[in-house]
């Protein structure tokens, strides 16, 4: 489950990053519901994970929020929220 959280932060950044191309702002209309998904499969992967090496979970957790909060911004700024 750590494993997923980690693919899951990484794809959302992804998601983000094509989402700041000019032309492809509304990609953050699906990025930011995908990326709050993983946040909170993240959260419950790092709860529930007896192991001891969670870095991959809170790897998740932060490129989740980061994900979130840049494509808030970005849909601000250009306009996509009113």
């Amino acid at each position: 489950m750590l494993t997923l959280a980690l693919v899951w932060g990484i794809l959302a950044i992804a998601g983000m990053v094509v989402a700041f191309f000019p032309c492809l702002g509304s990609l953050n209309w699906l990025n930011i519901p995908f990326s709050g998904v993983g946040l909170v499969i993240s959260i419950i992967a790092v709860a529930t994970s007896k192991e001891e090496k969670k870095g991959g979970g809170i790897a998740g957790i932060v490129l989740c929020a980061i994900a979130v909060l840049l494509g808030l911004i970005r849909l601000i700024i250009g306009g996509g929220v009113a």
